[in-house]
């Protein structure tokens, strides 16, 4: 966006805000909500969604907003601080980019727990997937990509058989807190002829299979634990020996129901916090069973 469009968009923003009836204005033409803690100032220099996403980001740092609050609706909450959505938007993408808050399409905006929140505990996409969704800058560092003889376990969860070679893929996911997650994947080399040559750098594991070797991924079983992180873990973790990380076991299927990847992911929850937000089911009225 030019610097000319930057100011017409600033100018309508603000004209539209100022024409909204919601407004809840003082007599120096201040609104404020007390929710939000805050008062737009409509002859300040900083547009209007600026001040919002500045006053949102100081009730999250003071812990007025706490971990996990849920925003009200977006119409609910333009409302009462008097200002259009479109300008409400702006502001909570600001912080949306900045991890401090986090938008999922049909629950809600929330406040996240402080840490890169992936949403790989109630869908399934990969961990590289759910951090470019949310715009997290991290890079991928490729520790080996070979091809060599499944594991026996791997060999039985892939229905493999026996001696079948398959990738090994070991990377590292790094973010500008330090590393964020080891994984080690495996994948059967007769169903995926030449992916060791694949640039793991640039393209995710899902990304690769979908997308040159026509696996379509559609289920998935995820397993999480606490696990002591040792060895190569520790290290590419820069974690102390025996420190506790996230552990997560996967198996990826097809519609069909064929196995076509096994995953062990060590997750550094100093960084990394896994959220799931939930439906309880109809049937589980109150009342309707005893109550543990």
């Amino acid at each position: 966006m030019n610097r000319g469009t930057a100011s017409r968009s600033r100018q309508t923003d603000q004209a539209s805000d100022r024409a909204d009836p919601r407004h809840r204005a003082s007599s120096d033409g201040e609104t404020s909500d007390d929710f939000v803690g805050m008062e737009i100032s409509r002859s300040s220099s900083d547009p209007v969604f600026v001040q919002i996403a500045a006053a949102f980001r100081e009730n999250i740092a003071s812990g007025r907003w706490p971990s996990h609050l849920k925003l009200p609706p977006e119409p609910d909450l333009a409302a009462r601080m008097g200002v259009n959505r479109g300008t409400l938007r702006k502001a909570l993408a600001i912080l949306a980019d900045e991890g401090l808050l986090i938008q999922t399409r049909g629950r809600g905006t929330f406040v996240t727990a402080g840490a890169i929140e992936p949403a790989i505990a109630q869908r399934m996409s990969s961990l590289s997937e759910d951090l470019r969704d949310q715009g997290y800058r991290f890079r991928v560092e490729v520790l080996s990509a070979h091809l060599e003889r499944l594991p026996m376990a791997v060999q039985a969860i892939l229905h493999a058989r026996p001696s079948s070679p398959g990738l090994r893929l070991v990377r590292v996911f790094h973010g500008d807190e330090g590393p964020l997650a080891y994984l080690t994947n495996y994948v059967l080399a007769e169903e995926c002829p030449g992916i060791e040559d694949v640039d793991f750098a640039t393209t995710s594991l899902f990304q690769a299979l979908e997308k040159q070797y026509g696996i379509s991924i559609a289920q998935g079983r995820r397993t999480f634990s606490a696990e002591p992180a040792r060895g190569d873990c520790a290290n590419a973790l820069n974690v102390p020996p025996e420190a506790p990380v996230l552990y997560l076991e996967q198996v990826s299927y097809t519609q069909g129901g064929h196995a076509v990847e096994y995953s062990e992911v060590w997750i550094n929850s100093n960084h990394l916090k896994i959220t799931s937000l939930l439906d309880r089911r109809p049937d589980r009225a109150i009342g309707s069973r005893a109550d543990l």
